[in-house]
């Protein structure tokens, strides 16, 4: 699955790679710990949240690929966050680990693996439910009051990642059956195709956002007012046009509800938006997502992120934003939000880089070809996404039924 995303033939190399960092192997540092801080050293990079997902460093019995029970996922499960701990841990204070413990059998077993986690340095928690699961109540019922109880004793923040609430398989189920499709039609190019459509196969999944409003209308965040919710890799152009669709939902009321706030208060006071691999659109949005509320992620190591070219990503995207804002983007509200050791990263930062100047000065051209390969990779140059209301307000009639 290495290049399932992306095109590293010579020719883009020669575009992308310049220092050598992918023909070197810098992608390994998703399984080798020395790698990753070589490569984050390299690109600036002070620390940044790992999450499981690589299909180069996964679960060894991740439900992604085949249909499992939940004892043996939430087997696997352990097993990943135990070498990851292993893997990663000494150097725990840059490399910010994420788990999944919503996946253990009972709500004990979970808060157990949450102990457990916390006790080894882990700086984040997925929701429950990042695989579907028919066996346990949604993420807003009361059943979860304990975890998330647990998550703000252990100052953990819960994490929305791309993907939540897939089947079992779900994903490469959907590419075979492309490929099907495409091999009767006299079609080869699965590649460019799985690219075309990767709005269908990640970014415009609604799920995500659903657990997002569901914890929001379903008074997640006032029975616990100290929780924080990051939401990553699943774009930030969407929010503001939801998050007033929203208020709108809870303004008009109803018995269903069970929030006492506004989605958009609650979304300025309790989360998070990770940019990762920001789009140009999104920057320019900056204002209206709430500068406060966003940080920039690299994707690190795979295709559609910033790397190997994090730091032209960087300048590019971010030109003509001033450095108060900046720093807020690149630095400042992570470490507000998830509680990480400023004067520690401070001292990292000044050893490898890079300083303000190197971002908010003048700029050199970039190669188009580079523009181009970020923006077929990655989206860069996308148009900001327009919310479907009618679309929302199919789901939010399913979903309410929140006051649980």
């Amino acid at each position: 699955l290495l290049g399932l995303f992306a095109d590293f033939s010579p020719n883009v190399l020669d575009v992308i790679d310049a220092e050598g960092a992918w023909a070197g192997g810098g992608y390994l540092g998703c399984w080798d710990c020395d790698v990753r801080l070589a490569q984050m050293d390299r690109e600036g990079v002070a620390a940044e949240l790992v999450y499981p997902g690589d299909p180069r460093a996964l679960s060894p019995l991740s439900p992604q690929f085949r249909p499992l029970t939940q004892d043996v996922v939430a087997a696997g499960v352990r097993a990943y966050n135990r070498w990851a701990a292993d893997t990663f841990g000494s150097a725990r204070d840059r490399i910010l680990l994420v788990g999944d413990p919503g996946s253990q059998p009972e709500i004990g077993d979970a808060l157990a693996e949450l102990d457990w986690m916390a006790d080894h340095g882990f700086a984040g928690a997925y929701v429950p439910g990042y695989f579907h699961r028919e066996d346990t109540p949604p993420p807003h019922d009361r059943f979860w009051d304990p975890f998330w109880s647990r998550l703000i004793h252990h100052g953990i923040p819960a994490v929305v990642h791309a993907g939540y609430d897939q089947r079992q398989c779900e994903f490469l189920t959907g590419v075979e059956s492309l490929r099907k499709t495409m091999e009767a039609e006299g079609r080869s190019d699965l590649l460019a195709e799985i690219i075309n459509n990767a709005d269908k196969f990640f970014s415009k999944d609604m799920r995500p956002r659903r657990a997002m409003w569901n914890l929001m209308l379903g008074g997640v965040f006032d029975r616990h007012p100290d929780l924080r919710l990051l939401m990553t890799e699943v774009r930030g152009d969407w929010l503001p046009g939801t998050l007033r669709h929203l208020d709108q939902v809870f303004e008009r009321g109803g018995e269903e509800i069970a929030a006492t706030r506004k989605p958009s208060d609650i979304w300025r006071e309790h989360c998070l938006m990770s940019l990762s691999f920001v789009h140009k659109a999104e920057v320019g949005m900056r204002h209206e997502l709430g500068v406060e509320t966003v940080f920039f992620g690299r994707d690190y190591p795979h295709a559609e992120g910033t790397w190997p070219n994090t730091a032209d990503w960087i300048r590019d995207a971010f030109a003509g934003v001033s450095e108060p804002e900046l720093r807020m983007m690149l630095g400042e509200n992570a470490i507000r939000v998830l509680g990480l050791d400023r004067e520690r990263l401070r001292t990292v930062a000044e050893r490898i880089g890079p300083v303000p100047a190197d971002f908010v000065g003048p700029r050199r051209p970039l190669d188009p070809r580079l523009l181009a390969n970020w923006d077929a990779r990655g989206g860069y140059l996308k148009d900001p996404e327009r919310v479907d209301h009618d679309e929302l307000d199919d789901l939010l009639r399913d979903d309410l039924y929140l006051r649980r």
